[in-house]
């Protein structure tokens, strides 16, 4: 009989588990659940991109496609990025199955077992550990807090992505914090990674959600700046702006020379995206605008709202989000955000993110998701005040 235990790889098992869900399984099954703690809008997708996805399926489309996407939604994507940001051809574009899967597929094209990634932090759990799956050493790097305002500290971050960096990874809008760099630091940062020959991974699921000056309908890219054959990827994902989380649809914007690997990731990996899927992501491109548009306007007001009543409550302060879709609050006095947002969930009904679930750098944080409507914020900030007197309570008995 074979002693070896039937586990999994080391550097799998030494990924950390999500705390957001350890925290939304305690909560599972209770109808009295006010949920902020997934970054979903509250909203359905809206009927004509449903409608175009039951056509589709009516219409048989339940076939394998092609590796890159079909051509219809590949050449929409790039019309949509060439009028946001550069002229972009449609034979740079891959369509995936999620955001989420985006990312792994270009971190798979680039990093490998040894190499060294560099990751700005706090951030969504999965950009620290994608690198980690693959072998790679990930190096996080910490936002800070100045005059209540998420900032970068741009001198380190230099001296941190030295030439033996493999890939830097950068999320603007940022999740969870709404931080956004700005077009001056990103010049920089380019020019520094070209002199290294240090390949850059934009991560720009938020890039609409950006609460910025008016007529600013897209927060700056690195696409505005690199020619299409520099070392920068963009990944994008439909889940957000078009409020389709559960199609599960998403696509990259690779340099050309980058594209046969892709499509061989991509075959190896989901070998395409589902047919009906992708002919709702086309409908969401071609007639979605006013959808964003709309979507901006009510997180705006959203934000506003829940930023204003947060800093009210005595022990809260909340950086205002230029982007993105979440208020991420320093609560004093907290050194353990799951065990409060545990508490939170099992004695108010009030489900919001810990802010270690973001790394050791959001500790003392929580993060609640405003993609909801007014009444229902407001409920929540019921709920909120009596659980943060009673947390205090209980640390100081």
């Amino acid at each position: 009989m074979n002693a070896m235990p039937a586990v999994a790889r080391p550097a799998v098992r030494s990924l950390r588990a999500s705390q957001i869900r350890e925290v939304a399984n305690a909560g599972m099954g209770r109808s009295d659940i006010l949920q902020f703690w997934f970054g979903e809008p509250d909203e359905v997708t809206p009927e004509f991109i449903r409608r175009a996805g039951i056509e589709a399926l009516e219409a048989g489309d339940t076939f394998y496609t092609q590796n890159f996407g079909i051509p219809p939604l590949r050449a929409a994507l790039a019309d949509y990025v060439s009028r946001l940001h550069r002229p972009t051809a449609d034979d740079t574009i891959v369509v995936t199955n999620s955001g989420m899967s985006a990312l792994m597929l270009a971190t798979q094209a680039i990093v490998g077992p040894g190499d060294r990634a560099v990751i700005v932090t706090p951030v969504w759990p999965n950009l620290v550990e994608i690198p980690k799956i693959l072998g790679a050493e990930a190096v996080t790097f910490p936002l800070s807090i100045v005059d209540r305002r998420w900032t970068l500290d741009l001198d380190r971050l230099l001296a941190v992505l030295t030439p033996d960096t493999r890939m830097l990874y950068l999320n603007s809008p940022g999740n969870p914090t709404g931080w956004t760099i700005d077009r001056e630091t990103q010049k920089t940062i380019l020019a520094h990674c070209r002199r290294h020959g240090i390949w850059v991974l934009a991560d720009d699921a938020y890039e609409r959600l950006y609460y910025g000056p008016p007529g600013d309908t897209v927060a700056p890219s690195f696409l505005d700046l690199a020619d299409p054959d520099e070392r920068v990827i963009s990944t994008n994902t439909f889940s957000k702006s078009w409020l389709m989380t559960g199609w599960r649809l998403g696509w990259i914007v690779a340099p050309p020379s980058l594209m046969p690997a892709l499509g061989t990731l991509v075959e190896y990996n989901t070998s395409c995206a589902p047919g009906f899927v992708q002919r709702a992501g086309l409908a969401a491109v071609l007639h979605g605008e006013p959808v964003i548009e709309r979507t901006r306007e009510r997180f705006r007001v959203a934000r506003d709202f829940l930023h204003r009543r947060l800093n009210e409550i005595d022990g809260i302060e909340a950086a205002l989000p230029s982007g993105a879709m979440y208020l991420f609050f320093k609560v004093r006095g907290v050194t353990d955000s799951l065990a409060l947002c545990k508490r939170l969930v099992r004695e108010f009904g009030l489900g919001l993110a810990p802010g270690s679930a973001f790394g050791p750098e959001g500790e003392g944080f929580v993060r609640w998701c405003f993609a909801s409507d007014i009444p229902r914020l407001e409920q929540g900030l019921e709920r909120l005040a009596p659980g943060l007197r009673t947390a205090s309570a209980a640390r100081a008995a």
